[in-house]
């Protein structure tokens, strides 16, 4: 037996879900066709937007800098495509956002300006690197990786999350399977700029090609992963992998580790050995309302109508999903731009989205019992609508919810609840001053 490949832990509650992920998963990466018109926001993470370090009329090349981080949680945004900045102009994005863009006309000329080549691997240099490159998590939260790899408490344990548990989603599975030995070096530049040796890569039993490749690796262990949704959960994985439970209200470095992508190791190993920041990513393009579902290298700052007149549109289609079906957003146009952050792009007919309108809550607590923080999901919904936020947090326990939408997915009233949490939580911040 390979000891470095070891069983999961089990987590109880959560949900299983089908994970069509057949209709995309044997499909190599193609290079997506550069938008004509590369419309790239400024605010692509958490954190404060960046600010513009382009104007109208200015000439930029490919991988040129276009926003300056600005704040200590904030990330550098390049250009994806050389040519002319029409200008900084107001867009939304695929949450409805109104944020900056800037706007530049492709040239096609692929001018690229990348970044100097490092002098060494030290830990400072990496994670200058990183921050230079503009790397955030990849994974969906968009969180800069340089703060992470920083952490105030002490850390022994980088745990990489290759669960890929969303619905349909195999961007991150494909990488894993046609650039392992980018990844794993990524992988080994991420442990190397926290200080750590132990590391842990999650993979889920149903990637049987992935958890053969990187079971190889002898400086890291390989454990396999129930399938089971939200796997993919920071705190979820961590007590999976290592046995280790993140204390309520804490961050998973409170338990000695810290938790990264498959995608942001590759942009990692992109930015230290190819001197390349980040301006383009792989994406999972799929649903049954896709003509002809995949995955695409796609650069920042194209238009998901691009994206959908290439890969071709049934008629059938009901919803628009950015991201994958549980946590993604469901677009209300596509005239909208992908990000460091946009991972997936569905089409889904009526019978994958249920377009059916809610109904009261019939008090069964389906959706507590799911919930993989153990929550009550249908008191924070029930205050939120009352408008008393307050005790949706103390009662329902908002705070600590991770918003994977398994509670909205069992709910037979088909309540708005992933809503009602997302606006419970905009109103305690706003109420607190942004905090």
């Amino acid at each position: 037996m390979n000891l470095k490949i070891k069983k999961g832990k089990p987590f109880f509650r959560g949900i299983h879900v089908p994970d069509r992920k057949e209709l995309a998963r044997d499909r190599a990466i193609e290079v997506f066709d550069a938008p004509s018109v590369a419309t790239i926001a400024l605010s692509q993470h958490i954190g404060k937007p960046s600010e513009p370090a382009v104007k109208a009329g200015d000439y930029v090349g490919m991988g040129q800098l276009i926003g300056k981080k600005s704040g200590f949680i904030g990330a550098n945004i390049f250009s994806s495509v050389s040519g002319t900045v029409l200008g900084i102009e107001k867009r939304q994005s695929v949450n409805g956002i109104t944020g900056d863009y800037v706007v530049i006309e492709n040239d096609r000329l692929d001018k690229a300006v990348f970044l100097e080549p490092l002098k060494d691997r030290e830990k400072e240099t990496i994670i200058s690197r990183i921050t230079e490159a503009g790397i955030v998590g990849m994974g969906g939260a968009g969180f800069p990786v340089d703060v992470k790899l920083s952490p105030k408490t002490p850390v022994d344990t980088l745990v990489i999350n290759a669960a890929e548990c969303e619905p349909y989603l195999t961007c991150d599975f494909r990488l894993m399977v046609e650039k392992t030995e980018e990844v794993l070096i990524g992988i080994r530049l991420l442990a190397k700029a926290l200080g750590v040796e132990n590391i842990c890569i999650g993979i889920e039993k149903n990637k049987p090609e992935a958890i053969e490749l990187f079971s190889k690796a002898e400086d890291m262990q390989t454990v396999v992963l129930k399938k089971a949704y939200p796997m993919g959960s920071e705190k979820h994985l961590i007590y999976c992998c290592t046995g280790r439970k993140v204390p309520t209200g804490k961050l998973p470095a409170d338990a000695g580790c810290v938790v990264q992508n498959i995608a942001t190791a590759y942009a990692v190993y992109e930015a230290v050995e190819k001197n390349k920041p980040l301006y383009e990513r792989v994406m999972t393009v799929s649903g049954d309302g896709a003509e002809n579902p995949g995955n695409f290298l796609v650069r920042n700052g194209t238009s998901y109508s691009e994206i959908s007149e290439k890969c071709g549109v049934k008629e059938n289609v009901k919803m628009f999903v950015s991201g994958g079906p549980m946590m993604g957003p469901a677009m209300l146009s596509t005239d909208v731009y992908t990000t460091k952050t946009s991972s997936g792009f569905l089409m889904l007919t009526e019978k994958e989205a249920d377009t059916n309108a809610p109904t009261p809550c019939i008090n069964c607590g389906a959706c507590a019992d799911v919930c993989p923080m153990k929550l009550l999901p249908m008191q924070i919904d029930f205050y939120t609508q009352a408008g008393d936020y307050e005790k949706a947090e103390k009662i329902g326990g908002v705070k600590n919810c991770i918003s994977c939408g398994s509670c909205a997915y069992v709910c037979p009233a088909k309540r708005a609840l992933v809503q009602s949490i997302t606006l419970c939580k905009a109103k305690l911040a706003e109420k607190r001053g942004g905090k």
